[in-house]
């Protein structure tokens, strides 16, 4: 049997402490009076509304639209698709279809440094109205508009070194967009497009676009291009919302409460670390350490870890998705030292039983993750916003349900997943190279440290 160095107990562990470590308390730095934060900690895990408090804000049509009740309905669906679509899971739309008023709650609240809820709310109610139309000027004929895109996603382009958003067309608009585009290569002719009314880029034809690609460019960030895929993705409103009334949510909860799951999580992870040492001894240890760093992966997960990513809502829901995976990891985990502790007991030596012990885990182990794995991307394809991965891969099979966007059951299915593949990393992976890297220790050879008798 090949058997992991013993250096690699010692690399494996000092990685996950680092991971647990700074996933718990981040990385920052100060350039003189200015704090850079490099990587993010537990602290900028974004809180529902009863532990944070958030926001309450409430649109209604323009004075001049008498909206009506499928447009509001219509409206409500665009504004729950856009929360999402910013990770912002825990949040709360109604519609008072006699007033004609939505009201919408969200976490965070004013004073968080990462988050301008201003901000959120302008895009939230923007109607983002895209149009393609002949020309540079705004009364040129029509080319394609919003409707006639399937999916947005903001890139980059190294060869003209400038941030874009790049588009697939539906087949009715790829049809129509390639028409013009032959079209106009031949007279030479230029397409403009249009956001909300205004030009954002003028370019001229080159060529035929026959295959329902194209992109958005101009002087954009990074920031910008992304927000104009997230409109995009999410839908244009029927009209654009004005803010009627804007407040601050005080947390129900409060602080005390997130101090309290803190403090149960700790307990119960001790009391699991307990038992499993007391049980399974040697690769119970190992697993203490597998499992700091699935809890650690959680908290990399939905803190955003690194600063250009941004935080994850943790629901009610998220908190359940993170403790089935965490228990799946502990199964996980059980399952390989009973394996090995059975193959000792069928007298094979200590290198043959981790070897088979962890072989036979593994298949059983892989069985149970796949299956999750499966219902966690569902579970996102059907409850997520339409231009996320799951939902453009499972488009084939949702396609005639329509959206159905729910923060709270997407916020479960983001959490299960993350959770489940970091327990292939640390609760399958790691512990396999540490348990085989420790077995290499003659301190650590006598069959008693893994279930079996006494050497």
């Amino acid at each position: 049997m090949k058997k992991s160095s013993k250096a690699v107990f010692f690399i494996v562990c000092a990685l996950t402490l680092f991971l647990a470590y700074s996933s718990f308390f981040g990385i920052d730095g100060y350039f003189g009076d200015i704090r850079k934060v490099f990587v993010k900690s537990g602290d900028d895990i974004r809180w529902g509304i009863d532990i944070r408090g958030g926001v309450d804000v409430t649109f209604t049509p323009p004075e001049t639209i008498n909206a009506t009740r499928d447009q509001m309905t219509l409206a409500e669906g665009v504004v729950t698709q856009r929360l999402v679509s910013q990770n912002i899971t825990d949040s709360e739309v109604y519609t008072d279809f006699d007033k004609k008023r939505i009201i919408v709650r969200f976490p965070w609240k004013e004073n968080e440094s990462d988050f301008d809820p201003e901000a959120a709310i302008k895009e939230i109610g923007t109607t983002a109205k895209l149009e393609f139309r002949e020309g540079s000027e705004v009364t040129g004929a029509l080319v394609v508009e919003g409707k006639d895109i399937d999916s947005a996603a903001a890139a980059y382009d190294t060869q003209k070194n400038a941030n874009i958003v790049s588009l697939k067309f539906n087949s009715e608009g790829a049809a129509k967009f390639a028409e013009v585009t032959e079209r106009l290569a031949v007279s030479g002719g230029s397409i403009s497009i249009w956001l909300d009314g205004e030009n954002i880029s003028t370019a001229n034809v080159q060529e035929a676009i026959p295959d329902g690609n194209a992109q958005i460019t101009g002087n954009f960030t990074a920031e910008q291009t992304a927000t104009l895929a997230r409109q995009i993705n999410s839908g244009a409103l029927p009209f654009a919302l004005n803010v009627e009334s804007f407040s601050t949510i005080d947390p129900v909860m409060g602080e005390g409460a997130k101090n309290s799951m803190l403090f149960a999580g700790i307990i119960a992870y001790i009391l699991v670390v307990i038992f499993i040492v007391l049980l399974y001894r040697l690769p119970g240890c190992v697993a203490a350490i597998g499992l700091l760093g699935q809890i650690a992966g959680a908290v990399v997960a939905i803190s955003g870890y690194f600063s250009i990513f941004p935080s994850f809502t943790l629901t009610l829901p998220g908190i359940a998705g993170i403790i089935l995976s965490i228990g799946m990891g502990v199964d996980a985990n059980i399952i390989t030292a009973s394996r090995i502790r059975d193959e000792l007991n069928e007298g094979r030596t200590l290198d043959g039983a981790i070897q088979l012990g962890t072989k036979h885990a593994f298949s059983a182990i892989m069985a149970g993750n796949i299956t999750v794995i499966i219902v966690a991307a569902v579970l996102m394809g059907a409850f997520g916003p339409p231009g996320s991965f799951f939902s453009t891969l499972l488009k084939p099979v949702f396609f005639m349900f329509g959206p159905s966007t729910t923060g709270a059951v997407y916020s479960f299915g983001y959490t299960l997943l993350m959770g489940t593949i970091f327990n292939f990393i640390f609760g399958v992976t790691a512990s396999r190279l540490m348990i085989t890297s420790l077995s290499r220790f003659k301190a650590f050879q006598n069959p008693w440290l893994y279930g079996g008798e006494k050497a």
